[in-house]
């Protein structure tokens, strides 16, 4: 019976990781403006283009269906062209696993930022997830794969539990649930559950920990506790730079247009204007 619910989760998985035909980013990624924001302990949050991104967008009413944890370059982790793996991430059907920066150049994505994370909580995050390498996603835990099978209509307030659904470590193990496993380790908030509590005199607010199964990546964008880092305004970015289809070429023999300098306080204005 293992063995044949092994298969089954292995055909499921398979079929999930799919791409779907005609993906393209409606804004790719500039990848060197990427590699030269992206810090340790950012998320990086991705489109994505397989069958399970997209019931994933569904459920979650987000542009985002994946994230992976820059941890910077993993040791003895390298891509076949000898680039360094610098992301952490989780995958159905294949675990934790690590990955180089180009494997989502060509996709639409984000980095949220930790705002005020210390050195010293940063390194754990990032330690946090380079041990979890290779723990392995239970693929006879069918319920947890089924669920991406089929967008049926589901009540708005029900879709985040289905994004929950199942049992046991799995469900902890899919993508942004093993990042907010991450930061929970060193108490940092993503999105935590407010209770009001306290006398007349005195109400204290305090702060939950949702269940980690409970995230998904859209809650690294909307939470109030990371940044948004967007790599093309990180870089430095001049719109009068840009060159656009209904505009003529610049000439290489053009000089730059004459400017008539403003008089300074100290210069008899009455003269410059006659």
């Amino acid at each position: 019976m293992s063995v044949a619910l092994d298969a089954i989760g292995r055909v499921i998985a398979r079929y999930l990781d799919e791409p779907v035909s005609g993906y393209e980013p409606f804004t790719p990624s500039d990848p060197e403006a990427l590699r030269q924001s992206l810090q340790p302990g950012d998320v990086l949050l991705v489109e994505g283009n397989a069958r399970i991104s997209g019931v994933i967008k569904y459920l979650t009413q987000s542009t985002w269906s994946h994230s992976a944890l820059y941890v910077g370059p993993i040791e003895g982790r390298v891509a076949t062209d000898g680039e360094p793996h610098v992301l952490v991430e989780a995958n159905a059907g294949e675990g934790v696993v690590s990955a180089p920066l180009s494997k989502y150049t060509r996709f639409h994505t984000r980095i949220c930022r930790p705002v005020g994370l210390t050195g010293t909580d940063c390194a754990t995050v990032c330690a946090y997830a380079v041990e979890r390498i290779g723990l392995a996603y239970d693929l006879k835990n069918i319920i947890d794969l089924m669920r991406y099978l089929f967008p049926m209509p589901i009540p708005h307030r029900w879709r985040r539990r289905m994004i929950a659904l199942g049992s046991g470590d799995p469900t902890r193990l899919i993508c942004s649930a093993l990042i907010a496993e991450a930061f929970t380790a060193v108490h940092y908030p993503i999105l935590p559950k407010i209770r009001l509590t306290g006398s007349r005199q005195a109400r204290e607010q305090l702060l939950e920990i949702r269940h980690s199964s409970l995230y998904c990546p859209r809650d690294f964008d909307i939470s109030p506790y990371f940044n948004v880092v967007k790599p093309t305004v990180a870089k430095g970015f001049d719109y009068k730079a840009l060159r656009w289809a209904d505009q003529p070429r610049p000439s290489a023999n053009a000089q730059p247009p004459c400017v008539t300098p403003m008089p300074t306080a100290d210069e008899d204005v009455g003269a410059v204007a006659a």
